[in-house]
């Protein structure tokens, strides 16, 4: 009780529903294609890998657009990159919904849509920067929680084609929550008053040259890469290994798809209560577990219950990887949300591409989840031998927030008081 009335005043409110809702709506215009692509499969005759191409290029552009907003977070604030990202992604909503009638058209709003999944960049840091160390995972998590705007998507977008007849008016659609949540953001989001100074794009480099930012680059595409690419990709997975209509198929994507949006707050609540090495450790054994164990594509009913344990270990992972960025990069928060969430959907873009191209060479599902359960499962050596490094440096016991020292950009920093 004591930690949930230091939480709710130690930062703003406001700003923290914004993030959420910023970051819900847009993962929901993010993902639309992941159920509309059954629809549109039939329209241009796709095969496989055409499909995954399809489902895989929102991730594609989400990850090389999140760089350009993490820059912009850190030179502008977070509000003003937010403002700038729901005014674009009214371009690839209107394409879709007025002008695309070729496959060529569909990869360009793909792509486009993009826009929408970089929100990252400016909602984490949004709610980030108005709290402490040791309320980070929580804060962090509930704005996470956004990526539940991939329900929306499953469970209506094919709903709304079927009703209408055509699979372009949901884009049209999608306007009007981007327009409602564009207000609330305008009139009820504030940058926090510790905004760090700018940075250089030397700073960049600075931060690329360090190790840990790949190892959280890797870590995070597993996790965050993970669920969008299967929150994309289950429909087009369901419809095409069980045979599943259109809707059926996103509604068993949506059951999945609810446990890693959900349990991601969890995932970085406990991770501040047990520590983020502790967490990821455990959750990376569930990911490649569960995913090895779909691999043997068992009845539809054992599939979708392994899938939701599955992702629900890649939601809580997701919170839990943030729990330990914010640590060891304080003061390149934006900076390292804009690289490590580029990460994760570059992991977004290539789990789709594996299942698909695998499926399309081997006939079988079978092989594209077993490489992708030992991914998961080669981050929990990676996190054990690097682990003993950080102890020394900027971390306490198992993950949790230290009491003594941040390591930042190669300097010590004194850790900031609660």
């Amino acid at each position: 009780m004591a930690d949930r009335k230091s939480f709710l005043k130690s930062g703003h409110k406001g700003s923290l529903f914004s993030a959420f809702l910023y970051f819900d709506m847009s993962f929901m215009i993010w993902v639309m294609l992941g159920p509309l692509a059954v629809l549109i499969a039939k329209d241009f005759e796709m095969d496989a890998a055409q499909k995954a191409n399809l489902v895989a290029l929102p991730a594609l552009g989400g990850s090389i657009l999140r760089l350009v907003l993490g820059y912009l977070t850190d030179r502008i604030g977070p509000k003003k990159t937010g403002i700038v990202g729901m005014s674009l992604t009214i371009i690839p909503l209107l394409v879709g919904w007025k002008l695309t009638d070729s496959l060529a058209d569909m990869y360009f709003v793909a792509l486009m849509l993009g826009i929408a999944g970089a929100s990252f960049a400016a909602a984490l840091p949004l709610a980030s920067r108005w709290y402490p160390p040791e309320h980070q995972g929580l804060a962090l998590g509930i704005a996470g929680a956004g990526n539940s705007g991939t329900i929306f998507s499953t469970l209506f977008a094919n709903r709304l084609a079927q009703y209408y007849g055509d699979w372009h008016v949901v884009f049209g659609l999608a306007l009007i929550p981007l327009i409602v949540v564009f207000l609330i953001f305008l009139f009820t989001a504030k940058d926090s008053p510790n905004q760090p100074e700018p940075k250089k794009l030397s700073d960049y480099g600075g931060v690329l040259k360090q190790k840990d930012t790949w190892l959280f680059c890797l870590f995070y595409m597993v996790t965050f890469g993970g669920f969008s690419g299967m929150a994309n990709y289950l429909t087009l997975f369901f419809n095409t290994e069980y045979n599943l209509n259109p809707v059926a198929a996103a509604d068993f994507a949506t059951i999945c798809i609810i446990a890693g949006s959900l349990f991601r707050p969890i995932g970085g609540w406990l991770s501040d209560k047990v520590g983020g090495i502790r967490m990821l450790m455990l959750l990376y054994a569930v990911i490649g577990l569960m995913l090895a164990a779909v691999s043997t594509l068992p009845a539809l009913a054992v599939t979708t219950a392994l899938l939701f344990i599955g992702m629900m270990g890649m939601g809580m992972g997701n919170g839990a990887v943030f729990q330990l960025v914010p640590q060891r990069f304080r003061e390149e928060v934006g900076i390292i949300t804009g690289i490590v969430g580029a990460a994760g959907g570059l992991g977004g873009y290539f789990l789709p591409k594996i299942l698909g191209s695998l499926k399309l060479s081997t006939g079988s599902f079978t092989p594209g989840f077993l490489v992708l359960s030992g991914i998961a499962l080669s981050c929990i050596i990676m996190i054990y031998l690097a682990q003993r490094e950080w102890k020394r440096n900027w971390i306490g016991e198992g993950g949790k927030v230290g009491a003594g020292l941040y390591l930042d950009g190669g300097l010590n920093a004194e850790a900031p008081k609660a």
